[in-house]
């Protein structure tokens, strides 16, 4: 794969784009395995990952995954899902439930895959929640989200009433790593559970922690890609078997312009550098098929970066169907989404 990508700034964070899998296993990997462990008595309430090939999810061979980037709400593509009659499967990321649902789509595949204990069960509705949890953490009211989520009070209420609603007519791809409270709300609702191991690691390298996993349960294990949105990309091609896979909503990036507060690793780029050396954090990058400048931090580099590897291997055809973003290559058709429906449409006529 080549890689003619134009970028400016972020030295730093370039640098940690190369340690990003050390990085990553200490933020989050000793907390993962231990999710893993307290999950083991939850499985009978659902079954393996494998037993969804095969199955039908919806007609044909092509499926539209939804993630919850910036430019969900400047593009919003279940208008063009609606407006073109789409038949084919829905996958969504956690994070995009709520604009799912809110938009009378209910989702084929619902994929989680985070460990955080507090904070990836807000999208399911998390029936814990206080004023107290809010002001001690602003990561949602920060970010580039819906506008709904600056009342978040407000939006949970809703998000549960919405999960109560349609939990029971979803299927959720469950990750073992999942959080406690993510696992108790998803059994809550009744959602139809599919579990599976994150490939953490090498599995054929001595000690992997991803043979471990796979051991102790006897689950799948899934390149994820570090992130749910190339998750739910992988569930889309490998488990669900459709060909033609378009992905919105998968920036990976921030819209040039957006304040670096608003950005989702914004407090940790603070303390490693200090406020005024943040353009050496952030990467600058161009999109040459919209002539438009991004600006991304390490972890989505290195999200990017492994999609497009995962892509250059995969049984099927990626389509790109943010319309905006950083995530273009050899192995991405970058298009519209009413291009990619008007395609699979004639596709299906013939």
């Amino acid at each position: 794969m080549t890689d003619d990508t134009t970028e400016s700034g972020g030295d730093i964070g370039r640098a940690l784009v190369a340690e990003m899998d050390q990085i990553t296993w200490d933020r989050i990997g000793e907390g993962a395995l231990e999710n893993a462990r307290r999950n083991q008595r939850h499985l009978k309430r659902g079954r393996s990952l494998a037993a969804l090939r095969g199955l039908p999810v919806k007609q044909g061979d092509s499926a539209v995954v939804i993630a919850a980037g910036p430019s969900i709400k400047r593009k919003n593509p279940i208008a063009a899902l609606k407006q073109h009659g789409f038949d084919g499967a829905v996958v969504t990321t956690e994070s995009a439930i709520y604009y799912c649902l809110s938009n009378g789509i209910v989702p084929d595949l619902v994929v989680t895959l985070d460990p955080h204990a507090k904070r990836i069960v807000r999208w399911f509705g998390d029936p814990n929640l206080t004023q107290e949890h809010l002001d001690a953490d602003d990561y949602y009211r920060r970010q580039d989200m819906d506008e709904a989520f600056a009342n978040e009070m407000k939006l949970n209420e809703e998000v549960l009433a919405l999960l109560n609603q349609y939990g029971p007519r979803m299927r959720i791809a469950l990750s073992t790593s999942a959080s406690e409270a993510v696992v108790e709300r998803v059994l809550d609702v009744g959602m139809e559970v599919y579990w599976w191991n994150p490939m953490l690691d090498d599995p054929d390298q001595p000690g992997s922690r991803s043979l471990q996993l796979h051991r102790m349960n006897g689950l799948p294990c899934v390149n994820a890609g570090g992130n749910v949105g190339a998750a739910a990309w992988m569930m889309s091609h490998a488990v669900l078997g459709k060909k033609h896979v378009a992905i919105t909503g998968m920036d990976f990036s921030y819209y040039d312009g957006t304040p670096y507060r608003n950005t989702q690793y914004y407090h940790e780029a603070v303390a490693l550098v200090g406020e005024g050396n943040l353009d050496r954090i952030y990467i600058r990058i161009h999109n040459p098929h919209l002539d438009r400048w991004y600006f991304t931090d390490p972890a989505y580099m290195w999200y990017r970066e492994a999609l497009l590897e995962m892509a250059e291997d995969a049984e099927c055809t990626t389509y790109n169907c943010t319309e905006g973003g950083i995530v273009f290559g050899d192995n991405i058709e970058f298009i519209p989404l009413t291009e990619f429906l008007r395609l699979m449409a004639e596709k299906s006529d013939s």
